[in-house]
């Protein structure tokens, strides 16, 4: 894109159509704060908001203090801008195109119109509860006559006369936000490589383009077309695109299609008048690079180590280690009876309340590892679906699995690194196993973490969860796999694995027979996590009762209950093991309709595919768009195990096509995972990085959210005053505000966004070449 050439911040000018130019500009700069040492002063006086401790110093707030010792200071963020009166930039006569040798625009003419789209990119907190927004706004002027290609135009932007900037309207080689591919290429084998045509003009509406344009895929490197086609109309505006009558897309959208693109290079992606796309590869290892780049960030949430060169570019000290004194205490609530693990009610009184009303006096010894689950430093039973998944794909794909180099500290040993990663996280909980058997489901602070205060300076109380039935069906499924694919590659260590899942299994079952108290939907998914144990004890060991006891237990789901999304999660696991297994293992009739069951929801998510605007999809179609489901990772295990089962192409299509929107083939063209493309997500709710300002790469974010769906979060009531138009009034596929104090947006969980992420990249660059 031009460098600007005026006084105005960051001025860019760019085109979406020969009639409309579109004038970038960039409002503010935050310098985010960071820690100091903490200098007493005789009028210091300390105030405790919460589990916050502020400095005041005559009478003024300097932020605060951090750490066991709260000798470290955490101040304010600083902000600083350029003035611009943005609603002057809104009026037509503020600008003015000339041109010498286009004969429209020899004399200066102003734009028929001017629309805008404001949104903040970052947020300065200056003071205790006050805020200054750094923006970027697009103005789009609409001209009285197209531009003529290959001639230049001088735009006069507003502010003090001079403010301007040249322009060569060159369709064929200029960048145009206006169309959309991907980040991370193509293999060129896959049956899908699409681009995205759109333009949704704020205050100005949805962009309608002429149906039928003409696009050229460009080599890079030689500057020749290799690909020509026409665009497709494949979404109008308003129209429904899943079976929550929502739409998620306020203007027309074009598909671009050059599936048949076989040849390696790196190309750009160019329609006819309008401009080009970002470049992109057509690579044999594509997928391959981000899945390096997503199972290395599971890496960067490890627990219990250091970071720093060589396995990391990100400098942290270890958090969370007892070897460095950290304690943590034991309690006498279990994870299933809290607002964080199946106590719906717990949430009343907080999700930690229940935790810390039990703790006790009793400490838990050698409890560290594990992920940090999102932004801050729980570590709960859920993640062991990141193991769960990691030795999946390493089972489906054993040689390129085994042999991808991660780059950890692990990588030394006899054992592959995606299973070293996966054995991170189980060996966390086997850990936390006690002498009985019992599975403690986590490690949890008392609270959030205080303002300004990073991993390794917790000060907060910690507690271990207590032992519970439920985190223990979930750590013995995870374990028995952990087992069967040790002795796979280190049959001396398995034992460990298979012995500790037998031992927390009989421990859970014991419970059950006395009768677990819980309430009737939380009953029903301890039941759900307790069949899929009990397959996977089957699968490891071999032994019939485990069958039957699997029968059982799905079996004590009443029937009426079995499409309860809050037990689905098991389910799906189930469903795709049991149709695995060789025929003499299972019953015939049960692994028909497990099978039957999972490409229904296959076929389901296909067809939400199908209808919407870019070709994402979602495993339940009646899911709202929004946290753990934003459109930050693709949602495409339920496609890729069906194509895993089934060998089908309609499957695959359609995951590697739910894989585009959050690859970059979007209206923001950028990628949701902290690393991944030139253009991803610089302020993620990650406290550590908000903090030191030590990027995490590999960190996939929950990603745009549906504000018809949330409207009432907090976040939007906050964000409308900012935005225009209004935040609530915002298509959900450009709802991603790089802000970081947003977390329905702005943060993730290793389970819901990395994990998804990671899996679905993982089988598309494991599978088998096609062809």
């Amino acid at each position: 894109m031009p460098t600007a050439q005026s006084d105005q911040p960051n001025a860019t000018v760019t085109v979406v159509s020969p009639e409309i130019l579109v004038v970038y500009i960039r409002q503010g700069e935050v310098t985010q704060a960071r820690q100091q040492p903490y200098r007493s002063d005789p009028e210091d006086r300390l105030e405790r908001s919460g589990n916050d401790t502020w400095l005041l110093r005559r009478g003024k707030a300097l932020g605060t203090l951090v750490g066991s010792d709260q000798d470290i200071l955490y101040g304010f963020d600083r902000y600083s801008e350029t003035p611009f009166d943005a609603d002057l930039a809104s009026q037509p006569r503020s600008y003015r195109i000339q041109s010498d040798r286009d004969s429209s625009y020899r004399q200066p003419v102003a734009p028929l119109e001017v629309h805008r789209k404001s949104k903040p990119v970052d947020v300065a907190n200056t003071d205790r509860g006050e805020r200054r927004w750094a923006m970027e706004h697009r103005f789009y002027l609409r001209l009285p006559a197209p531009l003529t290609p290959g001639e230049t135009y001088r735009v006069q932007l507003p502010g003090r006369e001079g403010s301007e900037q040249s322009l060569t309207y060159q369709p064929d080689r200029q960048p145009s936000e206006a169309v959309h591919v991907t980040a991370v290429g193509f293999r060129p084998d896959d049956p899908v490589k699409v681009g995205f045509l759109s333009t949704w003009m704020g205050t100005g509406g949805g962009l309608i383009y002429p149906e039928g344009l003409s696009f050229r895929v460009i080599d890079e490197a030689t500057s020749k077309v290799v690909f020509a086609g026409q665009a497709n109309r494949r979404h109008r505006s308003g129209a429904i695109e899943d079976k929550r009558d929502r739409t998620y897309t306020l203007t027309d959208v074009d598909q671009l299609d050059f599936s048949a693109l076989n040849q390696p290079g790196r190309y750009r992606l160019c329609v006819d008048t309008v401009g080009c796309s970002n470049s992109f590869v057509v690579a044999d290892d594509a997928w391959q690079q981000a899945f390096y780049l997503a199972a290395r960030g599971f890496f960067h949430q490890r627990s219990g180590i250091a970071m720093g060169p060589p396995y990391s570019d990100e400098v942290r000290p270890r958090p969370f280690h007892p070897d460095d004194g950290v304690t943590v205490y034991q309690s006498t609530t279990g994870l299933m009876d809290t607002g964080n693990g199946l106590n719906a009610q717990g949430t009343d009184t907080g999700n930690f309340a229940n935790l810390v009303k039990g703790k006790t006096d009793e400490v838990v010894a050698n409890a560290w590892g594990g992920y940090f689950d999102a932004g801050d430093w729980d570590r709960r039973i859920q993640h062991l679906d990141v193991a769960r998944w990691l030795l999946e794909l390493l089972e489906l794909f054993p040689q390129p699995m085994a042999s991808l180099a991660l780059n950890i500290p692990e990588s030394a040993n006899d054992l592959p690194d995606l299973l070293d990663e996966a054995l991170w996280g189980v060996n966390f909980f086997r850990r936390l196993q006690t002498p009985e058997g019992g599975i403690r489901g986590g490690i949890e602070s008392a609270e959030h973490p205080r303002w300004g205060e990073t991993s390794w300076q917790e000060s907060l109380p910690i507690m271990a969860y207590a032992p519970d039935p439920w985190s223990s069906y979930v750590y013995a499924g995870v374990a028995a796999r952990t087992a069967r694919l040790v002795g796979t590659y280190a049959p001396d260590q398995a034992q460990g694995y298979r012995d500790s899942a037998l031992k927390a299994m009989a421990w859970a079952e014991n419970l059950h027979q006395k009768g677990i108290k819980a309430e009737e939907w939380a009953s029903n998914r301890i039941e759900a996590d307790r069949a899929l144990a009990c397959l996977e004890l089957y699968r490891l060991t071999g032994d019939r009762p485990w069958h039957e006891r699997f029968v059982a237990a799905r079996l004590a789901i009443p029937a009426e209950a079995r499409n309860d999304w809050r037990i689905a999660g098991p389910q799906r696991e189930i469903a795709f093991l049991y149709s695995r297994l060789p025929a003499d293992q299972v019953d015939a009739n049960l692994q028909a309709e497990l099978r039957a069951t999972l490409i229904a929801e296959a076929d389901g998510a296909v067809q939400t595919g199908q209808t919407t605007a870019f070709g994402w999809t979602k495993t339940d179609p009646y899911t709202p768009v929004g946290w753990g489901d934003g459109l930050g990772a693709p949602k495409a295990r339920t496609l890729l195990r069906a194509h895993a089962l089934t060998g089908r192409d309609r499957y695959l299509e359609a995951a590697l096509l739910a894989c585009q929107f959050s690859a970059g083939a979007n209206p923001d063209n950028m990628t949701y995972t902290t690393g991944l493309g030139d253009r991803y997500p610089q302020n993620p709710l990650i406290v550590d990085q908000r903090i030191t300002g030590e990027e995490r790469p590999g960190i996939t974010l929950y990603g745009p959210i549906d504000p018809g769906f949330y409207e009432s979060e907090w976040m939007f009531e906050v964000l409308d005053s900012v935005t225009v138009p209004a935040a609530r009034q915002w298509p959900a596929v450009e709802t991603y505000f790089d802000i970081y104090i947003v977390p329905a947006i702005n943060e993730y969980t290793v389970t819901q966004s990395m994990a998804d992420a990671a899996y679905a990249w993982g089988y598309l660059s494991g599978r088998k070449p096609q062809g």
